[in-house]
């Protein structure tokens, strides 16, 4: 990705000298440069809030009673999953976030759910050493990564915010159809998961 960006910031600058507007591309930049900083503070107010309503939520006991009232989903996602193996608890953040729309909160739990995946692997491997060979995805880390690339969505505070950022009439109008189409790819990454499941013989 590095190289494809400079190479498209080369060849935006090449263009701009050769046709003569080298000043409209440096005022380009530096209007984008600061258009960025506006957009960034935008999206740290954003990330602050429902980040601290999060930990809120966590510290009240909501986040632990709602991680038990989706354990049985949680069950039928990952059948290979023992029933209080510490993988579950990030597994379950991370959806709970996403579903908020809160992909900043999303991603620390993500990492730590891909961390515990990994050991739960380690230990099949210790007891079956020719069950599944070293360096490949696990189902359950790659049922978690479709189910968190899909990521069904009840609020997409990212969207929004942008939206608004960029002086949206009515920001909150992608709600509806940001809820129906994250709730159509959810339902083709399960199916999709339990397809290839049945396939492995899990």
């Amino acid at each position: 990705m590095n190289y494809l960006w400079a190479f498209m910031i080369l060849i935006g600058i090449v263009y701009a000298s050769v046709t003569g507007n080298l000043q409209g591309a440096a005022d380009a930049a530096l209007s984008s440069a600061q258009e960025a900083v506006q957009l960034s503070l935008t999206m740290c107010g954003v990330m602050a809030l429902w980040v601290g309503l999060m930990e809120i939520a966590k510290d009240s006991g909501l986040i632990d009673k709602i991680k038990d009232s989706i354990d049985p989903l949680l069950h039928f996602l990952f059948p290979g999953i023992p029933q209080n193996h510490p993988a579950k608890d990030p597994i379950a953040m991370n959806i709970i976030a996403n579903f908020l729309g809160l992909g900043w909160a999303a991603t620390p739990a993500g990492l730590k759910a891909m961390e515990k995946l990994a050991e739960l692997e380690e230990e099949r491997r210790r007891i079956q050493p020719e069950a599944m060979p070293k360096g490949i995805a696990s189902n359950e880390m790659c049922t978690f990564l479709i189910l968190n690339i899909s990521s069904l969505q009840l609020i997409p505070v990212n969207i929004i915010a942008y939206r608004s950022q960029y002086g949206s009439v009515n920001p909150t109008a992608i709600v509806g159809p940001g809820i129906a189409a994250t709730a159509v790819s959810t339902m083709v990454a399960i199916v999709f998961c339990k397809m290839m499941d049945r396939k492995r013989g899990v």
